[in-house]
C-alpha cells in the first residue's frame, strides 16, 4: 500500500546506519558477519516540503539538509498524533524550516 503525502506532513524516516559502536537512539541493533560493526536502524523526523511527480519526495531535515526519497520507500511512514506527542522537541525545528 502507497501512503499519500502531501507537502506540510511530518513524517518519520526509519533511517538503516551501520558503525562500530551505535548511538544511544538506534534500534534494532545486531552485529553482523564477523562481529566487528553493527547494523541498526535510527528515527530521523523530517518534513515534506514538496511531492514530485514522477513518486519522489523532497523532505527537509530539522536543520535545513533537504534529502529525495521514493514515496514507495518501507521506511518512511507519516507521523501520528502520539509520535507528534512523544518527540515534539524532534519535530520543533521543522516548523519553521520551508
Amino acid at each position: 500500500m502507497i501512503q499519500q503525502f502531501r507537502v506540510g506532513d511530518k513524517i518519520v524516516y526509519h533511517k538503516p546506519k551501520s558503525s562500530f559502536c551505535p548511538g544511544p537512539r538506534a534500534k534494532q541493533v545486531y552485529p553482523l558477519e564477523h562481529g566487528e560493526e553493527y547494523h541498526y536502524v535510527v528515527d530521523k523526523f523530517w518534513k515534506v516540503v514538496q511531492v514530485n511527480g514522477d513518486g519522489t519526495l523532497d523532505v527537509v531535515t530539522r536543520t535545513g539538509k533537504k534529502h529525495r526519497l521514493e514515496a514507495s520507500d518501507p521506511n518512511i511512514t507519516k507521523a501520528h498524533l502520539l509520535q507528534h506527542l512523544i518527540y515534539r522537541k524532534r519535530f520543533l525545528g521543522l516548523n519553521e524550516v520551508i
